[in-house]
C-alpha cells in the first residue's frame, strides 16, 4: 500500500483492477471481501434457519396456544422492515462480523418459522404419522425421524435463496458504516469509499457493486435449481 500509488486505473503498475484512495489493491480487497461476504450470508441463514425452524416445528405440531403465541412473535417481528430491524440491533450490539451475523440472521427467523410451520401442518396429519403415533413413538422421534426429513426441501432451497438476501443485507450495513469497519474490507464499505470518488475513478464504486450483483445473481440461480430438483411436482 502507498499513498502514492491512490486511484490506479484498470491494470496501472500491475494491478489489475486498480488501486483505491490509499493505494490498496481493488483485487485483493474484493476477494478478502467476498470471505466476509459469505460468511456472513451462510452464518446469518444458519442462524436464522435454526430458530426459526425450532420455533416453526414446535408451533405447528403443538398448535393451539403455544402456536399462537410463537407465530404472532412472528409476525410481530415481520412488521419491522427487515433492514430497519437490521439496522436497529446492529445499533443495540455495535459493529463487528459476528454481530452482523446475529443481527441479519435474527430478521430471517420468521421467514422460516412460516415455512417449516406450514410443511408440518401439512405433514403431520399424513397417514404414516398416524400409524406412527398409533404405534407408540414420541413426539420427538415422530419429529425427528419423519417430519423433518420431509420438511427439509423447501427449508434448503429458501435458505439457499436467503442467503444473496443476507450478503446485500451486509453490504448495507457496511455502507451505512453499521457492519464490518475499515480497514477490514466488505463489499459494503468498499462501495461506500467509493461513492466519493465517481467522477474521478468509479472503478472504486464498480468493481464492489458489480461482486455484490454477480454473487446475489449466483445465489438466486442456485436457489431455483434446487427447487426444480427438490420439488416432486416440477418432474411429473
Amino acid at each position: 500500500m502507498s499513498v502514492s500509488n491512490s486511484l490506479l486505473g484498470v491494470g496501472q503498475q500491475g494491478h489489475l483492477l486498480g488501486t483505491d484512495n490509499y493505494g490498496r489493491d481493488i483485487l485483493s480487497r474484493l476477494i478478502y471481501g467476498a470471505r466476509i461476504s459469505l460468511i456472513v450470508g451462510v452464518g446469518a441463514v444458519f442462524v436464522g434457519a435454526f430458530i426459526g425452524v425450532v420455533l416453526g416445528v414446535i408451533a405447528g405440531y403443538f398448535g393451539g396456544f403455544i402456536d399462537a403465541l410463537i407465530m404472532r412473535f412472528m409476525d410481530a417481528l415481520s412488521a419491522f422492515p427487515f433492514i430497519l430491524l437490521a439496522i436497529v440491533l446492529m445499533t443495540v450490539l455495535s459493529s463487528g462480523l459476528g454481530n452482523v451475523i446475529i443481527a441479519v440472521g435474527i430478521g430471517n427467523i420468521p421467514g422460516f418459522a412460516k415455512i417449516a410451520r406450514g410443511q408440518v401442518l401439512a405433514t403431520k396429519e399424513s397417514d404414516y404419522i398416524e400409524v406412527t403415533r398409533s404405534l407408540g413413538a414420541s413426539s420427538t422421534r415422530i419429529i425427528f425421524d419423519h417430519i423433518l426429513p420431509n420438511s427439509a426441501a423447501p427449508i434448503i432451497v429458501y435458505g439457499t435463496m436467503n442467503i444473496a438476501g443476507a450478503i446485500i443485507s451486509e453490504a448495507a450495513l457496511s455502507f451505512l458504516g453499521l457492519g464490518i469497519q475499515p480497514p477490514t474490507p466488505s463489499w459494503g464499505n468498499m462501495l461506500k469509499d467509493g461513492q466519493d470518488y465517481l467522477v474521478v475513478a468509479p472503478h472504486l464504486a464498480i468493481f464492489s457493486g458489480v461482486a455484490i450483483l454477480l454473487s446475489v445473481l449466483a445465489f438466486n440461480v442456485l436457489g431455483d435449481g434446487l427447487r426444480d430438483a427438490l420439488d416432486p411436482k416440477t418432474k411429473l
